[in-house]
């Protein structure tokens, strides 16, 4: 066993950080990378005071091989919709160099016309996480506990999203 075990008493753990809304307390955040209809692909968590766009190419390179038509499956969607926090011009320059082509909102200019409606998937999805109180509420301290719930919750909203197709 590697390292040591936070003691009962301890707070914090792995991947916590500050709380952006209150600063005294710790907390984590999840990073989420959907499909079009809002299955998760990828789910990270993080240190609640990590910007979202560090972790733009981590959710990208997590994306399991989708399985399709016969040959070879896909390994990386055609395109990535993000809001503003994910504007960065190397993140873009490294999404083109892979293939995927970057719709994401630039900072200083107005939000493009209809990623919003595009954009609500993803929220949704974050919903449908968020439902977990396990999730909501961070309780465990160990961060590959958390993320076995995350990933379990995942493959719930994955089963609920195909058996409604």
């Amino acid at each position: 066993m590697r390292g040591r075990l936070p003691r009962a008493r301890e707070k914090g753990g792995a991947a916590t950080g500050p709380s952006p809304v209150d600063r005294r307390k710790t907390g984590s955040k999840h990073h989420l990378i959907t499909d079009g209809g809002g299955i998760p692909l990828k789910v990270i968590t993080t240190a609640a005071n990590v910007n979202d766009v560090t972790q733009t190419l981590a959710l990208v390179d997590g994306v399991p091989p989708v399985a399709g038509r016969v040959g070879h499956p896909r390994k990386r969607p055609d395109a990535l919709l993000g809001d503003k926090g994910y504007d960065s011009n190397p993140n873009r320059k490294e999404l083109l160099r892979r293939g995927i082509l970057p719709i994401i909102s630039r900072k200083w200019q107005r939000d493009i016309q209809s990623l919003g409606k595009l954009r609500y998937v993803v929220e949704q999805t974050f919903a449908l996480l968020h439902q977990f109180k396990r999730l909501a509420v961070r309780w465990e301290r160990r961060l590959d506990l958390h993320d076995a719930f995350a990933s379990l919750a995942c493959a719930l909203i994955c089963w609920r999203g195909i058996r409604k197709r």
